[in-house]
């Protein structure tokens, strides 16, 4: 996994100075990122403040979490279905 280069306070200061009339190439340039980077940002966090941002990445990880569960839920389920199937 890649590390983050970026903190939450960091990518909302940058999106702040956008908001501010700051050109996204001068704020690219400055905090050495691409555009695509900016735009991404700007689409998933628009809007948000900081305590929104990790309550987002907090429900992502829960959902990651759940996902797995299921996964192995319906692994043994599909395990014991073959089982008794043979039997």
């Amino acid at each position: 996994m890649k590390n983050k280069r970026y903190s939450d306070a960091q990518i909302m200061g940058i999106l702040k100075q956008a908001e501010g009339g700051v050109p996204v190439s001068e704020l690219c340039r400055e905090h050495g990122m691409s555009n695509a980077s900016f735009y991404k940002w700007r689409a998933k966090f628009g809007g948000m403040d900081a305590s929104m941002i990790s309550e987002l990445k907090a429900m992502a990880e829960e959902n990651r979490r759940l996902k797995r569960m299921y996964a192995e839920m319906s692994m043994q389920n599909d395990l014991l279905k073959e089982v008794l199937g043979k039997k």
